[in-house]
């Protein structure tokens, strides 16, 4: 059986994408900070909870050395952490998104490279954002962290070019998920705000497409991906009912 590693897999995204995978296969490997909602997940599909801070080097190797053999690695863990303008900019802001976005992302794939090589079949798929192809008032600190996310998977792609792994980004718009949540601090009424007047995806919808990407053939690789919601153009453009 294929191991999938999944981060950020307790709730949202990583959470539907640890299900999808288990439904496909795949033993999972699922990571995140919270450890009770975490093994609550793992449970259900049959894998393995292993608490993991992608913004601690420390928490991840411990992780990775935990994980015998790797297929597919999903780096998820992420997020974003107010909205202010740069000349507003909080500092611990910008840090905790380069650390969980950027850093978190090369910890993990730099460890797990090796294992996921030895795989003969392995697969990167990294979760960023339309926010890493686009930028919007308010937003650098996030839009800055994912832009750099984007760039370093897309540099793996040319630098393991002749080794047996593919490597998928995917660009997800507004999804519903505790996203907004974290963003504003707890903010439910703000967080809801994002989404009224128009139906986001859900955390579903991006496993459905992370699934479909990791099981195509080996000779397939889809570089990225982007899925909004139907009434959403762009970051910073949507039509609301």
């Amino acid at each position: 059986m294929h191991t999938a590693v999944v981060t950020g897999a307790s709730a949202g995204i990583g959470a539907a994408t640890a299900r999808r995978l288990a439904e496909a296969g795949f033993h999972v490997v699922l990571g995140a900070r919270r450890l009770d909602r975490l093994a609550q997940v793992a449970e259900e599909v049959g894998g393995t909870a292993l608490e993991l801070d992608v913004t601690d080097a420390g928490s991840v190797a411990a992780f990775c050395d935990q994980v015998p053999a790797c297929h597919v690695l999903v780096n998820n863990a992420g997020g974003a952490r107010g909205l202010e303008p740069v000349a507003a900019a909080d500092e611990a802001h910008w840090k905790w998104m380069w650390e969980a976005n950027v850093l978190g992302t090369l910890r993990m794939t730099k460890a797990l490279l090796p294992k996921l090589i030895a795989s003969g079949s392995g697969h990167v798929v990294t979760v960023t954002s339309v926010a890493a192809a686009e930028t919007y008032d308010n937003g650098a600190g996030y839009t800055s962290a994912k832009h750099a996310q984007g760039a370093l998977h897309r540099t793996l792609r040319g630098e393991h070019l002749a080794d047996p792994v593919r490597f998928t980004e995917i660009l997800p718009g507004m999804v519903e998920t505790e996203f907004s949540i974290t963003r504003f601090d707890g903010d439910r009424d703000r967080a809801a705000a994002v989404y009224a007047g128009l139906t986001p995806l859900t955390a579903d919808d991006v496993a459905d497409v992370i699934t479909f990407a990791v099981t195509r053939p080996a000779n397939v690789n889809i570089d990225t991906i982007v899925l909004k919601p139907r009434a959403q153009y762009s970051a910073s453009r949507a039509h609301r009912e």
